[in-house]
């Protein structure tokens, strides 16, 4: 098969948004209500504390957020989603190491990963690959580490290593059980030339690329429609997730926090219930698990927050379950959740 049947065959669900009346459009309403918010703490005292909050967020993290959106963009217009659909489909070690790579690169939010996941598994790519760019997609992607970085410091990169060794100890797992045969095969295995090179599809490129200023205006324009489209996908889901932190820190009581989500095995049991039902965009997750640590100290509860995410939500499971099989959802159950509450309960006792 070649590059360009690839392009032919790309999966509408994974391209950016297209045009919408504006008043169903997520980024303009993820715009208002943080506007919303900051002009009610404005009239009303009683919104003042979650207001000045808010500011807080959006000053610390705001950057972060744009150049996330940003390099969404540049990812989206100059990277070709078949050289990733051709990186996914073998099925050696550095097949999975490709696709943690690639999840960190791909700065989606967890729904747009979701999508994409399921557009590479469409063409070929194979369920340990797929499950691993899933995992490493929405959780330690660029965009989301910028974030967290912002809000955490040196913690919030504590997080992402461990989010990105626990998307690869599960790739590695799920190669090995597809080798026993124990996960469903994936039927859309396709056949690449064996002469193709992307670093010689990369140069033919180069070569036929025209070095003028329509050229270069047209790239901005791609460029900022990716970013658009990104930003139609998480910046709802950020605004929201901005403004139940403000709320959630200036409304609970301090001794809430420690007692029912605290550094405890029943800290942590509750984080993931709550995880679990807790629909949100990774990029709003994130100021929620934020929130959770600067309330309790208890760094593992952020974490198992935050991956419990992709790893018990009810859409993803599901989306894997119907396209991927019942046979994967309930080995990605068994192989991920001890790691991520192994790992909270390590972290939580290394920081006492």
């Amino acid at each position: 098969m070649t590059v360009s049947n690839f392009h032919a065959e790309h999966c509408a669900a994974c391209e950016p948004p297209k045009a919408k009346s504006w008043w169903r459009d997520q980024g303009i309403w993820g715009l208002g209500l943080l506007a919303a918010v900051l002009i009610l703490g404005q009239i009303w005292a009683a919104a003042r504390p979650a207001a000045q909050v808010l500011w807080g967020y959006l000053a610390r993290a705001g950057w972060a957020v744009a150049l996330g959106l940003l390099l969404g963009g540049v990812i989206e217009h100059y990277v070709p989603r078949e050289y990733i659909s051709l990186w996914l489909t073998g099925r050696h070690r550095r097949t999975i190491l490709s696709a943690a790579g690639l999840g960190f690169l791909a700065s989606s939010c967890s729904h747009g990963c979701l999508a994409l996941s399921m557009e590479l598994y469409r063409k070929g790519a194979s369920v340990p690959a797929v499950i691993t760019f899933l995992l490493a997609s929405p959780w330690a992607s660029f965009s989301l580490t910028l974030l967290i970085l912002s809000l955490m410091g040196g913690a919030g990169l504590l997080i992402v290593v461990l989010a990105l060794l626990v998307a690869t100890v599960t790739g590695f797992v799920f190669q090995y059980l597809e080798r026993r045969g124990l996960l469903e095969p994936n039927p859309h295995t396709v056949q690449v030339a064996a002469d193709f090179s992307i670093g010689k599809d990369l140069k033919e490129r180069f070569r036929q690329r025209s070095w003028d200023v329509g050229t270069f205006i047209n790239d901005l324009k791609g460029i900022a429609r990716g970013a658009w489209g990104l930003a139609q996908m998480v910046l709802f889901w950020v605004a929201l997730g901005f403004t139940l932190s403000a709320v959630m820190g200036t409304t609970i009581p301090h001794s809430w926090w420690h007692r029912f989500v605290g550094p405890t095995i029943l800290g942590l049991l509750t984080t993931l219930g709550i995880a679990t039902a807790v629909e949100v965009c990774s990029e709003g997750t994130a100021p929620l698990a934020v929130e959770l640590y600067r309330q309790t100290g208890a760094l593992g509860n952020a974490f198992t927050f935050l991956m419990a995410g992709v790893v018990t939500d009810f859409t993803e499971l599901s989306v894997v379950w119907t396209n991927l099989g019942r046979k994967t959802v309930g080995w990605l159950l068994v192989v991920t959740l001890p790691q991520v509450f192994l790992l909270g309960m390590l972290m939580n006792w290394l920081g006492r």
